[in-house]
């Protein structure tokens, strides 16, 4: 894995030889499972050599995980350790609620002899990783200008709402993490109103992660059926409890032509529209707009991509600079280990 050259990352270490054949471990942590991954450093990429995933809840704590991977490969000493987390990391520690962990890079150190460990939150992370992506693995939702001309937004909803950027140097794009998928959704809308105050009833104060998230459709869907009377056909219910609501949902829109699913992913699109814009503006990011994470991914066969842009340019004063920007569709779910992995080998200099 190469860096594509769409992509001008800030990593000062990238052409240091003294990163290259590093062996560096990966991790990305999620509530439903834990991937770890082996990889060696070449020049400005990674070789990965071994990726395994893991069940999270069978796990008390990722030290247990990391033995684990250690002893299942015949594994003694590696050089680096990189950790992607859903959440906030301050001074080396970590957190997630998601995952019930507290995180700690000098405790790996101590434990397994790392010489260096980085912790990343998941969407700085995943901007990291996105980096190494081939353009095959980008799909244009909407030509424009170019990655390098200024700061470039990441969006990323899939079991939570996650948000980043890149801040554009003038020369380099420099990924940084957002806590901004839990700012607090405001409705447009008479029946937005009537969808925060079923959203309020439930969770008080309601953020946008409360809507675009996996949890988030399925908040859409039980408000347009036990809110708006959108009738649900016998057996669906049971399906989307026992499967993949996500994909139990769009199969059931795209392959049975349900109204209730049909209306659950036109009203998630358009609420991702919105929020892609607000993140855009908030950012000032003229160097385009990346949308990632596993919904996107499991839809991208029903997102219509002139409706996406209609409402995604929808502004007061600020149309004009929304309509020049590039929106890119991520087709790869291996940013986030990957990304951290790449950071971790060429951070430093």
């Amino acid at each position: 894995m190469n860096l594509n050259p769409k992509f001008p990352l800030y990593l000062p270490g990238v052409k240091n030889t003294r990163n290259e054949n590093l062996t560096i471990l990966g991790a990305n942590l999620r509530e439903d499972e834990t991937v770890l991954a082996y990889y060696v450093s070449g020049h400005e990429g990674l070789d990965i050599k071994i990726q395994k995933k893991y069940i999270t809840k069978d796990y008390p704590a990722l030290n247990a995980i990391v033995q684990d991977f250690f002893t299942e490969n015949s594994l003694t000493e590696i050089d680096r350790f990189g950790i992607s987390v859903p959440g906030p990391v301050l001074n080396g520690k970590s957190n997630p609620e998601r995952l019930g962990w507290s995180l700690d890079v000098e405790e790996f150190k101590n434990e397994f002899g790392f010489k260096e460990v980085c912790m990343l939150n998941d969407q700085e992370a995943a901007a990291y990783g996105i980096g190494l992506l081939e353009d095959s693995e980008l799909e244009d939702i909407r030509s424009g200008g170019h990655l390098e001309n200024g700061n470039v937004a990441v969006i990323a909803p899939g079991n939570g709402l996650g948000e980043a950027g890149y801040f554009f140097d003038g020369k380099y794009l420099r990924p940084f993490a957002t806590e901004g998928g839990h700012s607090e959704f405001s409705p447009r809308t008479t029946i937005e109103v009537e969808f925060y105050q079923f959203l309020n009833n439930l969770y008080g104060i309601v953020s946008w992660e409360n809507v675009l998230s996996k949890a988030g459709l399925f908040n859409i869907y039980r408000f347009l059926r036990d809110v708006k009377r959108h009738p649900e056909p016998e057996g669906l219910s049971e399906r989307l409890n026992e499967g993949d609501f996500v994909e139990v949902l769009y199969k059931a829109a795209t392959e049975e032509d349900i109204m209730i699913c049909k209306i659950a992913l036109d009203t998630f699109l358009e609420f991702l529209a919105r929020e892609s814009n607000s993140l855009t503006l908030k950012l000032k990011a003229t160097g385009g707009l990346i949308i990632a994470g596993d919904i996107p991914q499991v839809i991208s066969n029903y997102i219509d991509k002139d409706k996406f842009y209609e409402k995604f340019k929808i502004s007061d004063k600020m149309e004009a600079m929304l309509r020049n920007i590039p929106i890119y569709l991520v087709k790869s779910n291996s940013t986030s280990i990957n990304g951290v992995a790449l950071y971790t080998a060429y951070h430093q200099d």
